[in-house]
């Protein structure tokens, strides 16, 4: 009777110990994330010289979604309360002309890299397979490999040189900002150490496209379109609990 009271509470303790996600556990995860701005923009305006400052009429811009590999590291603090870093491969998004610049088409692209500091809360005990969590975080956001077609270029020229010189270069930078990060979804552990992971996430930001028209007789033309991203990030990932 003894041998089979301490088997069961060996079982009972290793059943738990497949499942437990608690203080201390450190979990690694890889998957596809799935990036769909909500976004707003503003019309392209001309801001330099003063001579020929001003909005450019029906000028709009919108983004299309990407997808990219994310990573994520997180480290359980407490059996409820978790920190994780999220990375992945920076996506390209791509920048496409409404209103008066549909016609142009795309726009251009550029990559967007955003890694964020997430502090999550796990709902139930850390023994439960299936955990859901709620979280919020900070997200550092910049762009690289800013690139304008040659359509958008040559629109932008037409317009800065009033038509009379439509074929001037166009460069472009975009700034970086502070995002905060909201944060929901689910853990399930599979076994001992593998499991999956389902989350959503939304990070309201605003950002600027400053372009710079060399060439012109009024010289260096600096113009600027604000756009809202206010990406909603879905994640779907395998994780790995060490």
């Amino acid at each position: 009777m003894k041998h089979r009271i301490l088997l069961a509470m060996l079982g009972t303790l290793c059943a738990a110990a497949v499942h437990a996600q608690g203080a201390g556990s450190n979990v690694f995860g890889v998957g596809w994330m799935h990036l769909a701005p909500q976004d707003t923009s503003k019309p392209l305006t001309i801001v330099a010289p003063g001579a020929v400052a001003g909005p450019v009429p029906d000028t709009g811009s919108s983004l299309e979604s990407a997808d990219t590999l994310g990573l994520t590291y997180t480290r359980f603090l407490t059996d409820h309360v978790a920190a994780e870093l999220v990375l992945g491969v920076p996506p390209r998004f791509k920048l496409n002309g409404e209103q008066a610049l549909a016609p142009v088409g795309l726009l251009g692209s550029a990559r967007q890299w955003s890694p964020a500091v997430v502090f999550k809360y796990f709902f139930g005990p850390a023994d439960s397979a299936f955990r859901p969590f709620v979280g919020a975080g900070l997200s550092y956001i910049w762009y690289s490999d800013v690139r304008l077609t040659d359509g958008f270029q040559r629109a932008v020229s037409a317009t800065v040189t009033r038509n009379t010189n439509p074929g001037l270069k166009t460069e472009a930078e975009v700034d970086s900002k502070w995002a905060p990060v909201l944060n929901a979804g689910a853990a399930y552990q599979i076994d001992r150490n593998w499991g999956a992971l389902l989350s959503v996430s939304y990070l309201p930001v605003k950002t600027r496209a400053r372009l710079r028209t060399h060439g012109t007789p009024a010289g260096t033309i600096e113009s600027q379109a604000d756009l809202k991203i206010n990406p909603i990030v879905g994640m779907l990932a395998v994780t790995y609990r060490f």
